[in-house]
């Protein structure tokens, strides 16, 4: 959850440019509560860890950093989203499946359990395992779904890989936050550049070897030999290899910390200390807070032990980090419509994107060479990344000017823009270019109305990767992302179903049904758009708890 920052003038203790007591008063605190679902004490103690971050560790050596292996997280994400879409066809002409849309199912569930998994594992055994194993796991299954000898074996494959990457990106997001200072949250926006990189890698690694190691198209579906086929598997090989290169970059290279909030929340004050005091000498600085400033503040933090929480995971983990979730009217709507949201985005976008290279190949003259259409992929992908880079930039603007880095701070009551406002356009253009797609007879304009959905796509998904984390308070974050991210797969397990319902398998692009799930997908994003500017709480110039 993202708290305005403590008014100066209630501070009753200044040290060394800290404010050890923030000075509220108990109507204060509880109105906190009530809007938060955390207790005094780790509010609190959050503000303190607030402070700290802000005036006195910055954002120096450790956070940029971070912030390049989480991004590498946020790639490996999208790499295996479209890596799959992408050998879809050549999987098909080899393997011969009923519908090939299966494999594409198999991947969002093991998304969703992934998604589930580790997002609330965060929450009971700490960030630092899970942000770590993700991509184990990823990586090991990706490559062997390049060695897969038929359909099923490469589908249950997809699934487990869908497993290690699936809660990358709640774990990712929620540990980045918790090591920045406010006035650079807006560089969480900027790790979406990172997830449309990934669809870059996938693009150009597949146009590389499938281009040119594949079966041509007028070979039989089942007729297409291995030996004949091998640009797909080459292509797994090497995402895969990358994905597992990117875990050893986390685990052996970087001295990651656990984040000091979590260990707050777990009453390890001593630790989180430390591992400020870590990031203060990583960035060359020094900090004055101490444990007895952590510890004169009372309350009801709960100290557990390791062996309590693995005790205790599987029968209290779900409901004790979900219900401070809904704590509150205000925060109980923003919540839920938070949820909705990534559930109906999440069915929108892979009804188009996980079919696209699909789409591209289909919705073309017959001419059409599979050198070309990956080619065309790849120019949506690499125009996919200034949406990124255009949401970091106007994602805190506002009507009075209140960004976070603007100075204004964003205080007035009836403000216009920041997140709410960025993520509404962006998704309500999506939707636009999406309908219009459906009307493109030429490859000219297939490629047009693509590129530009990518990029509205990306700028939508920057801001609504931000936003999470932000509004959800540290003890429950990961829980918080974790149920997010796993309707927005268990939605997404749709997209094939109402694909293989909608279109026969022989049926091309240019049938009238073919239209049908992209129809659906646009109309998913405009719905959302509305759904979007109905948010209650804003995080524009807000530190994040």
């Amino acid at each position: 959850m993202s708290i305005q920052q403590a008014d100066p003038e209630k501070v009753v203790e200044v040290k060394d440019g800290l404010d050890v007591k923030d000075g509220l008063a108990d109507s204060d605190v509880d109105e906190l509560d009530r809007d938060t679902g955390v207790g005094r004490a780790y509010e609190r103690k959050c503000a303190l860890v607030n402070q700290c971050l802000q005036k006195e560790i910055g954002f120096g050596r450790y956070q940029i950093e971070l912030f390049m292996l989480t991004g590498l997280g946020w790639m490996a994400d999208n790499i295996w989203l479209q890596g799959v879409a992408i050998v879809l066809s050549q999987v098909q002409q080899e393997l011969d499946p009923v519908r090939i849309e299966f494999a594409t199912l198999a991947l969002y569930v093991g998304l969703i359990i992934g998604a589930t998994t580790w997002g609330v594992l965060a929450d009971v055994i700490g960030r630092k395992l899970s942000f770590n194993i993700t991509l184990f796991i990823a990586g090991v299954f990706g490559i062997a779904a390049g060695g897969a000898d038929n359909f099923v074996t490469f589908a249950a494959l997809v699934a487990c890989l869908g497993f290690g990457v699936g809660g990358n990106l709640p774990v990712d997001g929620a540990l980045f936050l918790e090591h920045i200072p406010q006035s650079h949250q807006w560089t969480l926006t900027l790790l979406s550049a990172w997830w449309a990189l990934g669809q870059l890698v996938a693009s150009v690694v597949a146009w590389g070897f499938i281009a040119n190691y594949s079966c041509a198209a007028s070979i039989a579906q089942g007729e297409c030999a291995k030996a004949d086929n091998m640009g797909w598997r080459y292509t797994c090989y090497l995402l895969g290899a990358l994905t597992f290169m990117m875990f050893i970059l986390r685990f052996v290279v970087f001295d990651l910390q656990e984040s000091s909030k979590y260990l707050i929340a777990k009453g390890r004050d001593e630790e989180a200390l430390a591992v400020l005091k870590h990031l203060a000498k990583r960035n060359g600085r020094e900090i004055t807070l101490t444990l007895e400033d952590l510890q004169s503040i009372k309350g009801g933090t709960l100290h557990v032990t390791t062996k309590d929480v693995l005790k205790r995971a599987f029968s209290q983990m779900s409901l004790s980090h979900v219900k401070p979730l809904f704590a509150g009217r205000k925060l109980a709507i923003n919540t839920s419509l938070t949820i909705l949201l990534w559930g109906l985005i999440g069915l929108a976008y892979p009804l188009f994107n996980a079919f696209l290279p699909l789409y591209l190949g289909e919705r073309v003259s017959s001419d059409s060479s599979t050198d070309s259409t990956y080619r065309n992929y790849t120019i949506i992908s690499v125009l996919g990344i200034p949406g990124s880079i255009i949401a970091c930039l106007v994602v805190d603007w506002t009507r009075t000017g209140g960004g976070s880095r603007s100075g204004g701070g964003g205080n007035s009551r009836f403000k216009i823009g920041g997140r709410k406002l960025s993520m509404a356009l962006s998704t309500l253009l999506t939707g636009i270019f999406l309908f219009l797609f459906t009307t493109s007879t030429t490859e000219a304009a297939v490629l047009g109305f693509s590129c530009a959905s990518g990029l509205t796509q990306n700028a939508m998904y920057g801001v609504l990767y931000a936003y999470t984390p932000e509004v959800f308070p540290a003890p429950h974050r990961g829980t918080g992302d974790a149920v997010c991210s796993a309707f927005n797969r268990v939605t997404g397990i749709l997209a094939p179903v109402i694909k293989i319902a909608t279109t026969s398998p022989s049926s091309g692009a240019g049938a009238a049904t073919a239209n049908g799930p992209i129809f659906v997908s646009a109309s998913l994003f405009v719905v959302a758009a509305v759904v979007m500017t109905l948010l209650p709480i804003e995080t524009a110039g807000k530190a994040a708890l």
